[in-house]
Parts: C-alpha cells; sequence; structure tokens
C-alpha cells in the first residue's frame, strides 16, 4: 500500500513547477498588456506630431520586446 505524504518531495518539485508555469504565464500576459498599451501611446504621440515622445515610446516598445 502506498503512502501519500503531504511533503513529499514528488508534491514539491510539482507545486514549484505549478508555481513557475503559473509566473510564465502572468509575465507573459503583463508584457502583452504593456506592449498594447505603448502601441497605443505611440499612436497618439504620432497624431501629436510629438516626436521626442515617439521617440521614448518606441525605445521602451523595443526594450520590451
Amino acid at each position: 500500500m502506498k503512502k501519500y505524504l503531504l511533503n513529499a518531495p514528488e508534491n514539491n518539485v510539482e507545486n514549484v513547477m505549478d508555481s513557475l508555469l503559473a509566473e510564465m504565464v502572468l509575465d507573459k500576459a503583463l508584457r502583452d498588456f504593456r506592449k498594447k498599451k505603448i502601441q497605443m501611446e505611440i499612436d497618439q504621440s504620432l497624431e501629436k506630431r510629438n516626436k521626442e515622445e515617439f521617440f521614448r515610446l518606441t525605445s521602451e516598445l523595443k526594450e520590451i520586446s
């Protein structure tokens, strides 16, 4: 008969892997959200013909990508 221990090493490894996966998904979602927001701000800077803001935002977008 197998014993299932609450703090067994196998469970800890699975928990760590689940946590890492969740963190990766969250990071990607936040990065995608930030990219879309910057792209919208770039569009606004183009409409306003704000060259400095445009260059600042495109630099920021390059860093994220």
